[in-house]
């Protein structure tokens, strides 16, 4: 299973995002399954590269060709896509993976884990959306999503379509346990949803 991982590629961060982030990627490859990430060598996005670079797994950057500049992308990578856009990354990294993770991040992590979920929620693709809580960092964003469809925003069942963990390995059991029981995870279908209302 090829993993998608959202997060921060900024470097001013705390040190324990880096380290945890960095031994989930590892046992994400530890287990066989390849990474698939937005390419850059800093911040979350480093570290997750590196923590699959130490376990020895495929990783496939996917980055827009402005950002092939000095110190900005991870060279190790299996496999480099380039693209045009923002745009064109997301659905490339879309389309290459089989699962999706949400780690620590900023607006850009958060518009890229939004937009699955949303594509998710209109029923057009079925892959398991997992957030890695760490240390915390998502539990305002818990919190609002729940008051969203406490109040009507959206439907309770949008709650159920992704899962939050701060435990990494647990994360990975929750992806891996998933796919074993919808081999149908890349069909689009609307069941799941007019079931959830």
């Amino acid at each position: 299973m090829n993993i998608c991982v959202f997060g921060a590629a900024s470097n001013a961060i705390a040190a324990r995002y880096l380290e945890q982030v960095e031994a989930f990627s590892a046992e994400l490859a530890r287990r066989g399954h390849g990474l698939v990430f937005g390419g850059g060598a800093t911040g979350l996005m480093g570290a997750a590269a590196r923590g699959a670079a130490k376990a020895g797994g495929y990783i496939l950057g996917v980055a827009p060709s402005f950002f092939n500049v000095e110190g900005v992308l991870y060279q190790n990578c299996t496999e480099f896509i380039y693209t045009e856009t923002m745009r064109e990354r997301k659905q490339t990294m879309e389309a290459r993976s089989d699962a999706v993770v949400m780690v620590p991040g900023g607006i850009g992590t958060f518009e890229e884990f939004f937009e699955m979920l949303t594509l998710k929620q209109l029923g057009r693709n079925n892959k398991p959306i997992a957030v890695f809580n760490v240390g915390g960092y998502f539990d305002e964003m818990e919190a609002m999503l729940q008051k969203s469809a406490r109040e009507g925003f959206m439907s309770e069942g949008t709650l159920a379509l992704y899962r939050c963990f701060s435990d990494g390995t647990a994360l990975l059991d929750y992806l891996e346990q998933y796919r074993e029981e919808h081999p149908e995870a890349d069909a689009v279908s609307l069941n799941h949803i007019r079931g959830s209302r």
